[in-house]
């Protein structure tokens, strides 16, 4: 049995994630920061089933780069754990059959600990913690793993009880705009580059930012923040397509990935992004300015990795943005 602080550290966090509601995302990623400390793992991550594959929807530690991974659930320890619904562990995985060999060396780790994440009777994902040594999971980390993992099911279950949506749809979506969420804004780009050798066109990684946020919340307070960020996502619906993917991915930062017709045509969908959110927004007696920092790679020009199209996109917008607050402190007062 743990320790009365790590069951006290425990119930602590089941309280922490029922206020968050039935905001399925952000309680798998609640869930997948705490479980590092709690478990003395070096990364965490909630995979759910989908049609055949484990998709990564909730990462952190060593794992906080692959979120959006897509795995065969036929030939790793996940899959196992969801045709057996009954906590497995891997003490090393160089001397493991069961395991996806190179996915365990592509993230580094050595031993894992899985546990069944089960909704209305049926295994649905794991909520999986690893470490980079060997042997580093036993009874109490089983033991508290299945603590967490039944909680989750608990808030699955709330989820789909009290919103017709799907549980897909809860796990995908951010629940202040509706748009997707990081997660599946990750796996989306990943099925994308893993596809991109079938298309002759090229694809837009747009990553948009919306500046003054910080300002906004400071002088009008969050809840007309969160004002801003809900008009901020409708300008980016509009001015996109349906066969685009738009995410929010962070608090004020937002992605999008749009098939293009030819490379030619991201500076017109950067313009037409800039059009609709440079606005003034009238909310009760609160003027909103919005604007955006918008940058983009390109593929296949830029390149086809994952980690390297986001950072040069990145690094693209924050472009952008020191030059907006240059022209700014030009202007007279």
């Amino acid at each position: 049995m743990p320790t009365n602080e790590k069951l006290l550290e425990v119930i602590k966090m089941q309280t922490e994630l029922t206020k968050l509601g039935l905001d399925l995302g952000a309680v798998m990623q609640r869930v997948v920061d705490r479980a590092l400390p709690l478990v003395r793992s070096d990364g965490a991550v909630i995979e759910l089933a989908d049609d055949g594959e484990m998709v990564y929807r909730a990462a952190s530690g060593i794992a906080s780069n692959y979120l959006g991974l897509r795995l065969e659930a036929a030939s790793s320890l996940s899959g196992l754990c969801i045709d057996s619904s009954r906590a497995l562990v891997c003490s090393d995985s160089e001397a493991d059959s069961r395991v996806d060999i190179e996915a365990c060396r592509k993230i580094g780790l050595r031993s894992m600990l899985v546990q069944p994440l089960n909704h209305l009777g049926k295994t649905v994902g794991v909520l999986k913690v690893m470490s980079s040594s060997v042997n580093k999971f036993g009874d109490e980390e089983v033991f508290i793993l299945g603590l967490l993992a039944e909680t989750i099911a608990s808030l699955m279950f709330l989820a789909e009880r009290y919103d017709r949506n799907a549980l897909f749809i809860k796990a995908t979506r951010d629940s202040l705009t509706g748009l997707a969420n990081k997660a599946f804004f990750m796996d989306r780009l990943r099925s994308t580059l893993l596809t991109k050798m079938e298309s002759s066109h090229p694809y837009a990684i747009v990553i948009c930012d919306l500046d003054g946020l910080k300002v906004i919340n400071d002088n009008l307070g969050h809840r007309i923040g969160d004002v801003a960020i809900k008009e901020f996502a409708n300008c980016l619906r509009r001015a996109t397509r349906e066969l685009d993917t738009v995410a929010r991915i962070g608090g004020d930062e937002f992605g999008i990935i749009s098939p293009l017709k030819s490379s030619e045509d991201a500076k017109d969908l950067v313009q037409r992004l800039e059009a609709e959110v440079t606005k003034t927004v009238m909310y009760e007696t609160n003027t909103i300015n919005l604007k955006a920092s918008i940058g983009f790679s390109l593929t296949p020009q830029d390149g086809v990795e994952v980690d390297h199209l986001l950072d040069l996109a990145d690094q693209r917008m924050y472009s952008v943005k020191r030059n907006h607050y240059q022209k700014m402190r030009m202007q007279p007062r």
